[in-house]
């Protein structure tokens, strides 16, 4: 199965309580923070809900 990175570009900073957890989810705590994920429909999904502040890379 193919890996996604994702890196959290924006700041936490006026995100709702629900986008928090998403974050903490991913394991995303500071900006410029990459992750590595397996392409699958969860990981998709927790970045669709915070996609106006990370950036997906293949």
């Amino acid at each position: 199965m193919s890996q996604i990175k994702v890196k959290l570009v924006r700041s936490r900073i006026g995100c709702t309580p629900h986008q928090r957890k998403v974050l903490d989810s991913l394991g995303l705590r500071r900006r410029e923070m990459v992750k590595s994920f397996e392409d699958n429909a969860a990981v998709r999904g927790m970045v669709a809900k915070v996609s106006h502040l990370v950036e997906v890379s293949e």
